[in-house]
């Protein structure tokens, strides 16, 4: 039985003892201004909480309260003012600011093999670097990709073309029928230093669209070699990038573009631990020139072009048989600057004026720091004797272009035809004669 004031008895609960009359209170003097004191010393007090509104709630325990401090801090306005190259922002700031001009780039995918269309939700990113539609993103984007269509944030498509590209520095540039958009200001990437803070604005996964990622200047000038074979002088970032990021914008904190994000460090699915953060851009600086250029001419004037196809001397042809590393040459261009200077099908390069040449992707990049119309000093290996010739270099034009392609296609289907009996041991018919040789078919052209 449980028993409280309003159920006892007189036998369990005898009646309470009288108590004495209350003592009057003693007035003090100066009692007012203890009060004054202690309301000053309150609102100090709430004061240094800086302005926290205080909630108390009921506990979950039989007694007490539990009390909750809510900030009354007032959101920042985010400024979208115009990026002037002189005001710092906020990695906000920056967001808010470039985000229009930012894009998803899409389209109907074929494969290399069975030639299946495969639609993407988006295949990369890309930005706008004019105001009447022109747009800056990777080669290896738009590569084998057709029905192009970029997209905005405000859910605004538009259907692409491709303006052209430049493989080798992975940019491409594509054109939409638009006007009055906001295309970013681009900023100096060779005034970058490592541990500055830079974000990227793009669309990891193909999904996370418009997503944004920060970090820091990592490294300058690292040279990479790309999954392709191909080498390209990046900048190492430790933001977050990852497919779908490729092809967008790189920005500095002042809201300008320096860079154009393009790979990560892979472990290609080995049962090692994941890398994270190793992410590149490409500087801006080294490719807007490229970019006026594709803009202008549909190309990138200027550069260097042998008219040659090559590939590696094998390891087993220089223990065995004393040949010596460099760039084989596989098949000349008719009319190139190649077959003019005498060089022959068959030639090992084994120096570039006095750059030592191991192997194709060395000749290549050997060829990189020239222009079209310099003459360089070609070192070749050739039935057992060293010659050297001098070749006038040809610029690359879409006409040259479109010959290369076919040249390779053709050499190609070739090889494809003897590939057989060369991975039975046999070797290739050159003309310095028999030998092996690394790969089949390789096919740098140049």
């Amino acid at each position: 039985m449980y028993y409280n004031d309003y159920n006892r008895t007189d036998d369990l609960f005898p009646a309470p003892l009288p108590q004495p009359d209350p003592v009057p209170p003693v007035k003090k003097k100066g009692s007012w201004r203890r009060w004054a004191a202690l309301c000053l010393v309150c609102a100090l007090l709430g004061g240094v909480g800086g302005g926290l509104a205080v909630r108390s709630i009921p506990a979950l325990q039989e007694h007490g309260s539990t009390t909750i401090y809510e900030s009354g801090r007032v959101p920042t306005a985010v400024n979208v003012s115009r990026v002037d190259g002189h005001t710092e922002l906020s990695v906000s700031q920056v967001y808010a600011n470039n985000l229009q001009s930012v894009v998803g780039i899409n389209g109907d995918v074929k494969t290399n093999y069975w030639g299946q269309v495969v639609s993407n939700p988006v295949s990369g990113s890309g930005f706008v670097i004019t105001k009447d539609g022109y747009i800056l993103t990777n080669y290896h984007v738009i590569d084998g990709v057709e029905d192009l269509k970029v997209s905005f944030a405000d859910g605004s498509v538009y259907d692409a073309v491709l303006v052209g590209g430049e493989e080798a520095n992975d940019i491409a540039v594509l054109k939409i029928d638009a006007t009055d958009l906001t295309p970013v200001v681009v900023g100096s990437s060779d005034d970058m230093k490592v541990g500055e803070q830079v974000v990227a604005i793009g669309n990891p996964l193909g999904e996370l669209t418009f997503s944004l990622s920060a970090g820091y200047v990592a490294a300058l000038d690292r040279n990479i070699t790309m999954s392709d074979g191909s080498a390209i002088n990046v900048m190492q970032i430790n933001a977050a990038i990852n497919s779908g990021n490729s092809g967008g914008p790189l920005f500095n904190l002042f809201g300008e573009c320096i860079g154009i994000t393009n790979a990560k460090y892979s472990n290609n699915g080995s049962s090692a631990a994941s890398i994270e953060g190793i992410g590149f851009a490409i500087p801006i600086n080294d490719v807007l020139d490229m970019v006026t250029d594709i803009i202008e001419l549909g190309y990138v004037s200027g550069k260097p072009s042998v008219g040659i196809l090559m590939n590696n001397v094998s390891s087993e042809a220089t223990h065995r048989y004393g040949i010596p590393q460099g760039a084989y040459i596989e098949a000349i261009l008719e009319g190139s600057c190649a077959e003019r200077a005498g060089i022959q099908v068959g030639d090992i390069v084994t120096h570039l004026n006095d750059t030592t040449v191991e192997t194709s992707e060395g000749l290549q990049d050997a060829i990189k720091s020239y222009k079209a119309g310099d003459t360089v000093t070609f070192t070749l290996y050739r039935d057992n004797q060293t010659l050297t010739v001098e070749v006038t270099l040809d610029e690359v034009t879409l006409e040259r272009s479109e010959a290369m392609a076919q040249l390779q296609q053709s050499y190609q289907e070739r090889a494809s035809q003897g590939q057989s009996s060369q991975q039975q041991g046999q070797t290739q018919q050159g003309t310095t004669g028999t030998w092996p040789f690394s790969g089949w078919p390789f096919g740098f052209g140049w």
